[in-house]
């Protein structure tokens, strides 16, 4: 009997490991991510496509900074280019006329505990050659974050253009890295 217990022993304790470990495993995956976890400057490369209905396909490529406050608040500044095909915006979007960034960028974003979610940037509204002003486009987007919220990787899932049109097909996506230094030091 004393030899079937002393048998039996690391027998169990083998189980007990092969059983917990996936168990132990899943509560280590960095699951708890929250507003608070996307916090301070993102620098962002964009690129992608939109689908003009009856239109041309414009190629987007872009570059934005994007500051989160920690409480599902967003800034944000951007500068992108269009293919040369691309009709030429409705007016003019406010600009840096230091930088040529397109400023007044707003938002919201939502932050879940597994680490998923999604924003959306208002861009402000156009004035036209006229004085007259035109809504300014409005994207919202999924998004993952990695390394403890230090990056961020995300698609645009719907696209209004300025003045309304919209929402547009896009293939749109944009990889996200929060500024600061890298290391200790």
């Amino acid at each position: 009997m004393k030899s079937f217990v002393f048998r039996a022993i690391p027998v169990l304790m083998f189980l007990g490991l092969v059983t917990c470990g996936p168990t132990m495993a899943q509560g280590n995956d960095n699951d708890g991510c929250s507003n608070a976890t996307l916090k301070g400057d993102y620098a962002f490369t964009v690129s992608g496509q939109i689908f003009i209905p009856n239109g041309p396909t414009i190629q987007r490529e872009g570059i934005a900074m994007t500051h989160f406050d920690g409480d599902g608040g967003l800034t944000q500044v951007d500068f992108v280019l269009s293919s040369p095909n691309a009709a030429p915006p409705p007016g003019k979007a406010p600009t840096d006329t230091t930088t040529g960034f397109h400023t007044d960028e707003t938002g919201t974003y939502t932050v879940n505990r597994d680490c998923t979610g999604n924003f959306t940037i208002n861009f402000p509204p156009f004035v036209t050659s006229s004085g007259a002003t035109v809504p300014g486009a409005i994207i919202s987007v999924q998004f993952v974050l990695s390394n403890d919220g230090k990056a961020i990787h995300s698609i645009v899932s719907s696209l209004k253009l300025p003045g309304g049109l919209g929402p547009v097909p896009a293939l749109i996506r944009s990889e996200g890295h929060k500024l600061g230094r890298v290391g200790k030091g």
